[in-house]
């Protein structure tokens, strides 16, 4: 007898069913707010996981450009681009000229000269 009302849904219009409609809200609230935030997750990790594709790609377009910029700066591609141009590295090396300033004392009364 017992199944049989399951089966008929008594239990959902006849006596205290205003408690159990409640109930079956509730779940079914509780059942789209899991739903929701699932669906938040799997959004914000898929976000992430483009985001981390991006971050690769830019590190190795930064290596790409650091290695260029190394070469553009060594001394042999320098003079090869400058060999165009006819100038031509100096076969003397550069001396370093030292400029040494000495300062006078200048005396008590030297001050108002």
């Amino acid at each position: 007898m017992n199944i049989y009302n399951i089966i008929k849904a008594k239990y959902l219009v006849e006596g205290h069913s205003i408690y159990n409609w409640l109930f079956i809200i509730y779940v079914v609230l509780w059942a789209l707010v899991l739903i929701a935030n699932n669906h938040f997750y799997e959004q914000k990790t898929m976000n992430l996981r483009d985001l981390n594709e991006e971050v690769k790609e830019m590190r190795s377009e930064f290596v790409d450009r650091r290695s260029e910029l190394m070469q553009l700066k060594m001394e042999s591609t320098i003079s090869r681009k400058m060999e165009t141009l006819e100038i031509f590295p100096s076969s003397v090396p550069p001396k370093k000229i030292k400029v040494v300033v000495e300062k006078e004392e200048k005396g008590f009364f030297d001050l108002w000269d």
